[in-house]
């Protein structure tokens, strides 16, 4: 091997060839953020040589320290790096669009013939199975994450401070944070563990083929840290935001429905370090609790279509801005799938705006910073409390569906063993998703018939 001469890189990529991948990937982009990081890294980094093994992972780390979708965030990244803001803001808009409407779709479905007898049976199998799927969420996590004792503490103190105290999830996300911060300046060998490599999909010193971003690569201009295209692009976004609220204001008022949605979703994308199930618990304070949008019932029937269509999991809050506006009827009561569709794309608007903010504000100084992030610690911190988080909400999921009058009704023997006979999928014989989300719902359907 040492006499031979590695292929040279690939010849650039067009515009339009990296638009129909962005496309292509946004109808396949199943398996949540692993499942999503695995396919770009075969295509990309294995197959299609775009961009070097190293380079991947060094933008992977920086959208692992992110509030929001890390996938999609990955996407804007490397389709920035190879077409300008214009590549990047179509592999980020391509990442989630195809979702947007096969959400939209689903959740008109749901609201307009979910009472139906079947319809009613498919979602009671699902719903014992998506409390199995956030369980196995936390154990997937905690098992990656919780290291030491210290760790431990973090998401045992997360877990009774929002199960117990009722503390708001951004609180716990804060202190979280403070702690790994102190921990990592005190006993760096305890919050060391982190780092987010989702990524590692290939084997060292695998890719020995030159790729087009190599590690060599110099960045490109467009990717050189300027103060000036910084603040220009700060400007922009923050002119995008404050048109599309300013919009809604004087649409529907300061206090309508809609407004409050994208103020909402605003913070929220804000908030979601550790994935969507990290925010879920915030979402569900907010959405159903709060601003009653929807039930809880209905939160976790919107789970089990997030987990089962393309697109970041993140996608849940199309399906609450969905339902959200067709309860609310914000375009009246003639007009209820319009008042869904509005909603949904306002929700999924003012969720993703971020995501590109600081994507296209912060890669070119992440261009000029490889191996010397040091978020680390912080999000080490965050990643332990969020398994505390998911495991509340595992439990009160699991209260809504096995006890759905309050703990004087009746059990729901049926959907505790639909939902153990899931977890046996899960975490015995390691079942894809989607699998067990179906069958689940056959399940279901059949009992909806026999009882």
């Amino acid at each position: 091997m040492s006499g031979t001469t590695p292929p040279s890189a690939p010849q650039p990529v067009s515009f339009g060839a990296a638009f129909m991948y962005w496309l292509k990937l946004g109808f396949i982009s199943f398996g949540g953020p692993a499942g999503q990081i695995a396919i770009m890294h075969e295509e990309l980094v294995e197959r299609r040589r775009w961009i070097s093994e190293n380079r991947f992972l060094h933008a992977l780390n920086y959208c692992m320290v992110l509030p929001g979708p890390e996938a999609q965030q990955l996407a804007i990244y490397i389709g920035w790096l190879l077409h300008r803001t214009a590549g990047g803001v179509a592999a980020g808009v391509l990442f989630v669009l195809p979702s947007l409407f096969i959400l939209i779709a689903l959740s008109w479905i749901y609201m307009a013939f979910g009472s139906v007898p079947l319809i009613a049976g498919l979602f009671y199998g699902i719903k014992p199975a998506v409390t199995a799927l956030v369980m196995h969420a936390a154990w997937r996590i905690g098992s990656r994450a919780l290291k030491n004792a210290w760790l431990w503490s973090i998401a045992a103190a997360a877990f009774l401070g929002i199960f117990l105290l009722e503390l708001p999830f951004p609180l716990i996300v804060l202190a979280a944070g403070v702690a790994g911060y102190c921990g990592g300046r005190w006993a760096p060998q305890w919050f060391a563990v982190g780092g987010g490599q989702h990524g590692k999909t290939g084997k060292a010193g695998e890719h020995a083929m030159k790729a087009l971003i190599d590690d060599e690569t110099p960045p490109p201009p467009h990717a050189r840290f300027a103060w000036s295209r910084f603040f220009r692009q700060l400007a922009v976004f923050l002119l995008l935001w404050a048109a599309m609220m300013a919009l809604l204001v004087a649409c529907f008022g300061k206090d309508a429905v809609l407004t409050q949605m994208a103020w909402f979703f605003t913070k929220a994308a804000l908030l979601t370090f550790g994935g969507a199930y990290a925010v879920l618990p915030y979402v569900f304070q907010n959405a159903v609790e709060h601003y009653h949008w929807l039930s809880a019932a209905q939160m976790i029937d919107g789970l089990a279509l997030g987990e089962t269509t393309p697109g970041p999991l993140i996608m849940l809050v199309s399906f609450v801005g969905f339902v959200g506006g067709w309860s609310r009827a914000v375009l009246g009561l003639d007009a209820l799938f319009l008042s869904g569709a509005l909603a949904a794309s306002v929700v999924t608007y003012f969720t993703f705006l971020p995501s590109f903010m600081m994507i296209l504000l912060g890669g070119p100084f992440i261009e000029s910073t490889h191996g010397n992030l040091k978020f680390t610690a912080p999000l080490t911190g965050i990643t332990a409390a969020v398994v505390g988080v998911i495991v509340n909400l595992a439990v009160f999921f699991a209260w809504h569906v096995l006890w759905p009058e309050g703990w004087q009704g009746r059990f729901e023997w049926p959907a505790f063993v639909i939902g153990l006979a899931a977890a046996l999928a899960l975490f015995r014989f390691k079942r894809g998703v989607i699998g067990v989300v179906l069958f689940s719902g056959l399940a279901g359907m059949a009992w909806s018939l026999l009882k």
